[in-house]
């Protein structure tokens, strides 16, 4: 086993994160495991950080909003069966992506909770003909997963899971799907949780490629609440089909501005939330303008979904915010 402090690689190659500077390069990476100095160009394909991705041209922010914004609403979610129907709110994917071409939105993220319970590919190829004909991209899907199980039946069927809505996007045309990492589990030390996680992140990401989805490791909580744990996993993942999809409102530090900047240049996907909540304050309105000049400075390329978690009804939020997204788009 080899140790650089802020890897270790044992020899059957498998990677382990264990902490991430912010200034360890690549090439200090590299030089450390005692390769030349010129070796970074061919130290083999195992051993290479992922880098950001090479997007040239100018910024360009294509709107979409995530079917989780109305999630009390659904016909297809947990909410309570007792619950009354509300007249013209009882939502289907189908009027979602309606409700999201007459917001003039580019995109529609259609959040895996709310498809019907058994998918079939007639169903997917039935949403992806409404949402062309409405003159909407579909612009990713959503899957629930925790990768951080120790191996057994119940880490293999959250991976068959993940490889199962691989499938169902590249049916559906979604180009992208948000994955979860997870979290340390009792006896289980974070550095064991981040080797299965990036394990069980390489085994979809090779299915993914084949397929061409991207796969967006969100921001969300477990081991990957801090930017340093979501940035090292993430350019220590050995495959191009792999990004952060990154939530606004996920970073409850003291400085969430400043760690989401960090995290832009290797986003696939951005959610932007209505809030941000610093760490030991109370959630306060997130600063629009300021997250939207952030994503330009990035030189970001992409759908940015707006994700309503707030308490207000998204009826009367969602269009305010999505209008103020607009306008933030074109200043």
């Amino acid at each position: 086993m080899i140790s650089t402090g802020n890897f270790v690689f044992n020899h059957n190659r498998r990677v382990t994160v264990l902490a991430m500077n912010p200034n360890f390069s690549r090439r200090r990476f590299v030089q450390s495991l005692g390769l030349a100095t010129t070796g970074a160009a061919l130290a083999p394909a195992w051993l290479r950080a992922l880098e950001p991705f090479q997007r040239t041209g100018q910024p360009r922010l294509l709107l979409s909003l995530a079917a989780y914004s109305f999630r009390d609403l659904f016909k297809d979610s947990n909410r309570p069966a007792n619950a009354p129907a509300v007249a013209g709110r009882d939502f289907d994917l189908f009027k979602f992506i309606d409700y999201c071409a007459d917001h003039g939105c580019a995109g529609t993220e259609l959040t895996s909770y709310y498809f019907t319970k058994n998918v079939t590919d007639e169903y997917l190829l039935r949403l992806r003909r409404h949402a062309f004909l409405r003159g909407v991209a579909v612009s990713g899907t959503s899957v629930g997963n925790t990768f951080t199980l120790p191996p057994g039946p119940k880490r293999d069927a959250e991976i068959a899971s993940v490889k199962q809505w691989i499938d169902y996007a590249a049916v559906l045309g979604a180009p992208h799907i948000r994955i979860f990492a997870g979290s340390a589990w009792k006896d289980m030390t974070k550095e064991e949780a981040t080797r299965l996680c990036l394990a069980a992140i390489e085994e979809c990401a090779d299915y993914a490629g084949r397929k061409g989805i991207f796969l967006g490791l969100e921001n969300h909580g477990g081991i990957v609440s801090e930017p340093d744990e979501v940035l090292a996993i993430i350019r220590a993942v050995k495959s191009p089909w792999v990004g952060i999809n990154l939530d606004t409102g996920n970073f409850h530090t003291d400085d969430p501005y400043r760690n989401l900047e960090r995290c832009v240049p290797y986003a696939v996907n951005v959610q932007i939330k209505a809030e941000i909540s610093p760490r030991g304050q109370k959630a306060e309105p997130a600063d629009l303008a300021r997250l939207v000049k952030m994503l330009r400075d990035g030189r970001y390329q992409g759908f940015v979904a707006l994700e309503y978690e707030s308490k207000e009804d998204p009826w009367k939020a969602v269009p305010v915010l999505l209008n103020r997204l607009k306008e933030a788009f074109v200043a």
